[in-house]
């Protein structure tokens, strides 16, 4: 299952405690601004750019991205009870659809689906906003668990022990009952099989090399030849 991502305590003394980061922040002081992004970045990579960008690497990219938006346009920012994370995670959405539309890549989001969101928080209510963060991962874990369905088992069992709850790639050999060497190759496969149902209809995914395009859509039984 997916991991419960953490989100910003919606308590008076934390809200207090980010008011006075935001002060200091907006009075020039950059240890402030570190202190705000590390509180709020992991749930920012985790539940708002890791589902609509479809990769690590691409929303470790868009993470460093929101920092750097976020120290550029901080002057913007106006306090209000809600906390400092609405105005982060708006931030985080817009990098996230200027990344969408300048390439196509495989994901569980649309660039039309996270402009609309956008399009939400204009007019959200504080209450509406300390809701975003549980329907952005709600959203997710049901977009997942949907492509997931339509792989074979055994590549989705790779997949949400590995990528979703990241376990040691020893410890998911071991329960796959798979040599470490063999598990790469079939959470390889298990990828490329997913990539191939996430694809738009008359999208081509990445070509196979001619080994693999005979082998990779049969159901891992035996594995391959340990290595």
């Amino acid at each position: 299952m997916l991991r419960r991502v953490a989100g910003p305590s919606d308590s008076d003394e934390q809200l207090e405690r980010e008011r006075r980061l935001v002060e200091r922040a907006h009075a020039g002081d950059r240890s402030a601004v570190g202190e705000l992004l590390t509180a709020h970045g992991p749930a920012l990579y985790r539940s708002v750019l890791l589902p609509r960008l479809g990769s690590e690497a691409a929303a470790r990219d868009a993470l460093s991205e929101v920092y750097e938006r976020v120290v550029e346009r901080l002057d913007r920012f106006t306090w209000q009870n809600v906390g400092f994370w609405p105005w982060l995670r708006t931030v985080a959405l817009r990098v996230a659809l200027d990344h969408l539309r300048a390439r196509k890549r495989l994901v569980f989001w649309d660039a039309e689906d996270v402009a609309r969101e956008l399009d939400a928080t204009q007019t959200a209510t504080p209450v509406d906003q300390k809701l975003s963060e549980h329907r952005d991962r709600q959203a997710a874990r049901a977009r997942v668990e949907e492509a997931l369905s339509r792989i074979h088992p055994r590549y989705a069992r790779a997949i949400r022990l590995r990528v979703l709850e990241e376990r040691p790639r020893e410890d998911v050999a071991r329960e796959l009952e798979v040599s470490p060497a063999t598990f790469d190759v079939v959470l390889h496969r298990a990828m490329q099989a997913l990539r191939k149902v996430l694809a738009p209809p008359g999208h081509p995914t990445e070509p196979a090399p001619p080994r693999e395009r005979v082998m990779q859509d049969a159901p891992p039984s035996s594995e391959v030849p340990d290595v």
